[in-house]
């Protein structure tokens, strides 16, 4: 008998893996889409003239790590910001963790729902997900390295 039928669990991968491979294909949506790797600390607009302005900031630079604010530029029936997402980029790994985000209903049903999870494995996968599928979305409205411009800080 062969070894893939042999073995069949070693075609799939384990749940983390998984989700390893999730962070990773954010990671490489993420570098394509904005490259914020190359951006300075700031915040930056990208402007497509559809008046849903998509604000990402780069909030902290570490030598191994980016901590990233993506967000659109309106807020929601709750005043939240949304959607939005806190975004940690490790360079090193080439990974990107949401370690938190808000969706709006709007770009909900866009791209599909989040639902309330169970576990904290299952939230970091629904959230890794929704970024993912957000990505996606963006990329295919035009958004780019292109579009950003960086938004002027404000005199204090």
């Amino acid at each position: 008998m062969s070894a893939v039928l042999d073995r069949p669990q070693t075609l799939l991968p384990s749940r983390f893996e998984w989700l390893m491979g999730l962070y990773a294909e954010n990671y490489h949506r993420l570098t394509r889409l904005f490259g914020p790797q190359r951006l300075a600390c700031g915040t930056y607009v990208s402007s497509l003239d559809d008046g849903l302005d998509l604000r990402l900031e780069v909030v902290a630079r570490h030598p191994y790590t980016l901590d990233l604010h993506l967000t659109y530029c309106f807020l929601d029936d709750t005043g939240e910001e949304a959607p939005s997402a806190q975004i940690r980029l490790y360079t090193d790994a080439h990974m990107a963790e949401v370690l938190a985000c808000h969706s709006d209903r709007r770009l909900a049903r866009a791209i599909g729902l989040v639902r309330p999870s169970r576990s904290e494995f299952q939230q970091r996968v629904r959230m890794s997900s929704f970024l993912n599928r957000w990505l996606e979305y963006l990329a295919g409205q035009g958004h780019s390295i292109g579009t950003l411009e960086p938004l002027p800080a404000l005199a204090g």
